[in-house]
């Protein structure tokens, strides 16, 4: 009988809740961790001289260089020191080729060039896809009775990446969801010596409805049609295995899966199948949500975007693309100096 309580004791050999009772007891059986080193900052970029806000998405600009460069050092200053570029095109360079994605002067590779001046240690990540650049506003070339074109579009993937790879990009992320794009872009790396220029493959990316905010981030949402030939359906989780089968036999260093949040079934069986290094990306809708509600006070936002973090990380992956990068490494750096 309990001497405080006066209450018949349980007979339990087992109590699980001994291992949490105490901060410290908490922190040695603590399975999963989460820091700055996990988190990959995805940013867009423009060529004007202001940051335009991006109403979908609170928070988050297109960028000018510098803006970038400040948020950049901001990131930096809290550990994240790996991010991902999503550029803004101008319409006027949008063209049914996309042609613009492998010009040398173009942003993305002015906007790496000033990037690596600034911080040679910098870790960068470029997207490769057309869909910034096209002006059907697919990640493919598309043909003229609407059907992608699958081989077409990664020779042009391939000159995309090389033009990245040129330009100082650290790892190179087809999104696009081409067949043979992985091979192709290795083969094409290799061929001009960035052996060491890694590929981060879209393994397993879905035709998702959260990606809306970011289509109004880049204004790259396709003309007509829907993506759902190359991307994903969000019904399909075997198909899943079999892309990552295909692109680690093809030469990818690290396997996506996008959306996060939604797919960790996903991510934890891709676990379960690789040993390669698994990315997740908690997409622009996931933001949005989160955003939202916090705005109208319905949920703490740094318990739930943490909280949401770290589920992404128990799944699997290693690193996550979010774009409360910057803001969670600064909640998870005060914390450790408490």
């Amino acid at each position: 009988m309990s001497q405080e309580t006066g209450t018949t004791m349980l007979n339990l050999l087992q109590r699980p809740r001994r291992n949490r009772k105490h901060p410290a007891i908490r922190a040695f059986v603590r399975e999963t961790t989460l820091a700055p080193e996990h988190l990959i900052y995805p940013l867009f970029v423009h060529a004007g001289e202001d940051d335009v806000p991006i109403a979908s998405m609170p928070g988050c600009a297109r960028l000018s260089q510098r803006g970038l460069l400040a948020e950049v050092e901001a990131a930096r200053a809290v550990g994240v020191d790996i991010i991902a570029l999503f550029p803004a095109v101008a319409e006027g360079l949008k063209t049914p080729d996309g042609r613009e994605a492998w010009n040398p002067n173009g942003l993305v590779p002015n906007t790496i060039k000033a990037l690596k001046d600034r911080w040679p240690d910098l870790v960068i990540v470029t997207d490769v896809a057309l869909d910034p650049y096209n002006s059907d506003g697919h990640d493919g070339i598309v043909a003229p009775d609407g059907r992608i074109l699958n081989d077409e579009t990664v020779e042009a993937l391939c000159n995309q990446a090389l033009c990245q790879a040129r330009a100082g990009a650290d790892i190179v992320a087809p999104s696009d969801m081409m067949d043979g794009r992985v091979q192709a872009l290795r083969e094409a790396l290799d061929g001009e010596g960035f052996i060491d220029v890694s590929i981060l493959a879209y393994t397993a990316k879905y035709a998702s409805g959260f990606y809306g905010p970011f289509r109004d981030a880049l204004d790259s949402a396709p003309k007509s049609g829907d993506k759902k030939t190359y991307q994903m359906d969000p019904a399909n989780a075997r198909e899943a295995m079999r892309e990552a089968e295909l692109d680690e036999v093809e030469g990818a260093d690290i396997l996506m899966v996008k959306p996060a949040g939604p797919y960790l079934d996903i991510l934890a069986a891709l676990r379960r199948a690789t040993s390669l290094p698994l990315a997740a990306y908690q997409v622009s809708g996931e933001y949005a949500m989160l955003k939202a509600a916090c705005e109208r006070g319905w949920l703490d936002e740094k318990r739930v975007v943490l909280e949401s973090l770290l589920g992404i990380r128990r799944a699997g992956a290693d690193v996550i693309f979010t774009y409360f990068a910057r803001q969670a490494a600064e909640w998870l750096v005060a914390s450790s100096r408490r």
